[in-house]
Order: C-alpha cells, then sequence, then structure tokens
C-alpha cells in the first residue's frame, strides 16, 4: 500500500497531540475536556491518530538511576563502508542490545548516535568496546557523556511534563 499524503491535523488533533504527548495518562474525560471535544469524539480521534500512525505508541518516563543505569551517554559512530545490507544489519544489531534506550541513525559525517544508560563507568566501557567499537562494521566510535536530559517544549511549544 503506498505512504498516501495525510491531511495536515486539524487544532483538535494538534491539542490532543500535544496533551498526550505531556501525560500519556491523561484519561479520555480529562482530555476531551482540554481539547474542548465530546469524551466519544476524543475517543475516536486518538484511534484515527493510533490508524493513521501519528500516535505510535504512549511511553512512561523512568528513572534511569533508580533502576541502577544512572550513566548515560551518547556514541557517535562512523560505519567503515555505507552497504545497504551492512546498515541494516548494524541497525538491528544495535537496537537490540541491553542499556540501548535510542538509536539515530544520521547524515552527515556521523552514522548513527547511540543513546544508552549503563550502572557506571566500567560497564560504559565495557559496552563500547564490546560491541561497537570493536565491530567490523565500525569505522569509529566518540562517546560522549550526558550530564542531563530534558525534554524540549515539543513541537507545538507543549510543557515538559512535571
Amino acid at each position: 500500500m503506498p505512504n498516501l499524503p495525510q491531511p495536515p491535523l486539524d487544532a483538535v488533533d494538534q491539542a490532543i497531540v500535544e496533551a498526550l504527548s505531556a501525560d500519556a495518562r491523561l484519561p479520555n474525560n480529562r482530555l476531551a475536556e482540554r481539547v474542548g471535544v465530546a469524551p466519544s469524539t476524543c475517543l475516536q480521534r486518538v484511534r484515527a491518530l493510533r490508524e493513521r500512525g501519528v500516535l505510535r505508541g504512549f511511553h512512561a518516563e523512568v528513572d534511569l538511576e533508580a533502576l541502577g543505569r544512572p550513566l548515560q551517554a551518547l556514541v557517535a559512530i562512523r560505519l567503515a563502508v555505507h552497504d545497504r545490507a551492512q546498515i541494516e544489519e548494524f541497525t538491528a544489531h544495535v537496537r537490540a542490545l541491553p542499556g540501548v534506550l535510542q538509536v539515530f541513525h544520521l547524515a552527515g559525517p556521523t552514522d548513527y548516535l547511540v543513546w544508552i544508560a549503563t550502572a557506571g563507568a566500567q560497564d560504559l566501557r565495557e559496552f563500547v568496546v564490546e560491541h561497537l567499537a570493536t565491530d567490523p562494521a565500525v569505522a569509529h566510535a566518540e562517546t560522549s557523556l550526558i550530564y542531563e536530559h530534558h525534554r524540549g517544549p515539543g513541537i507545538w511549544g507543549a510543557l515538559e511534563p512535571g
């Protein structure tokens, strides 16, 4: 099925996306009240947004330190070869590694940014050496520690939750 252009979101759909981005656990009645529509309309709109792929999932904001993973890092990866099969294999491999929070495939001198959370400096070192720096697909890996992480205002300027 081809990807057909989707109509732009109207103000109600935008308000729903913004509200759920700030708090995905918002009950439908409160969401409907917040965006100014009937609860049945709101539920229908949320379902339509999910079917269109606008809303792809609902996620919890997790305190990584409370889970024993206080050290976060972004690892910039440059691949040795840019073969489609190798790119797909590398992406699948990295996405499956424990501790990987997100994988960004980029244009430019860096091919990937891998966001990881570990228990400490030694675990970070072992992760990078074992899974990234010694991978034959990788030409270069550069690690940057994350001191703090904060959500931005969202696409339409929603405030950070909490």
